[in-house]
């Protein structure tokens, strides 16, 4: 019976270190196990910001999964959605990202990137007017302001007055911030 009470006791000092906020139970610094958690004091870099610089330094899947973040952490909204769409659309994976970007649209209406990246999806899927119809709607809602979604625009119509035209140029997804993301356009006979 002693040795039950000085067990329960153990149990209960140890649990109520556990919740002690001044140190409690913590990984030692020599441990080899990865901290757990996030650290309540720092202040962690946007998921969407990481994502965006990965994307630009070529990282596709690791791009993804900081969206994942992002998403898990903003919540999920048209710009999350957006860059979600638009690292499946650079990993390939055509079907996901028009899903994805379909989705992006819903949530949002009137977020250009959104309907400028489905415009893109749409012309690798060769489906050249739905796609000229996006990008006019981006460009609209744009006012005009972003040079990528005219040019994607321009190529979008070509494509779609003569679908033997190979544009010279490249489509270009579109994010918000600084910066562009590009999807080459393969030439049907290289």
């Amino acid at each position: 019976m002693q040795r039950r009470n000085a067990i329960g006791a153990i149990a209960a000092l140890t649990m109520l270190a556990a919740c002690d906020t001044a140190g409690g139970l913590r990984q030692s610094e020599g441990s080899p196990f990865a901290p757990s958690g996030r650290p309540a004091d720092e202040d962690s870099v946007d998921g969407l910001i990481v994502g965006h610089r990965l994307m630009a330094s070529g990282e596709y899947e690791l791009a993804l999964k900081a969206y994942y973040r992002a998403a898990s952490e903003q919540g999920v909204n048209a710009d999350v959605l957006s860059a979600i769409g638009s690292a499946n659309l650079q990993l390939g994976r055509l079907n996901q990202a028009e899903q994805i970007l379909r989705r992006a649209t819903e949530l949002d209406e009137t977020f250009p990137p959104a309907w400028n990246n489905l415009g893109v999806v749409l012309m690798e899927q060769g489906s050249y007017g739905e796609a000229s119809r996006v990008f006019r709607l981006a460009f609209a809602l744009d006012s005009g302001q972003s040079a990528e979604i005219r040019e994607n625009l321009r190529l979008a119509l070509a494509k779609l007055e003569n679908p033997a035209y190979a544009p010279p140029d490249e489509f270009r997804l579109v994010r918000r911030g600084p910066g562009y993301y590009r999807i080459l356009e393969t030439p049907e006979n290289p």
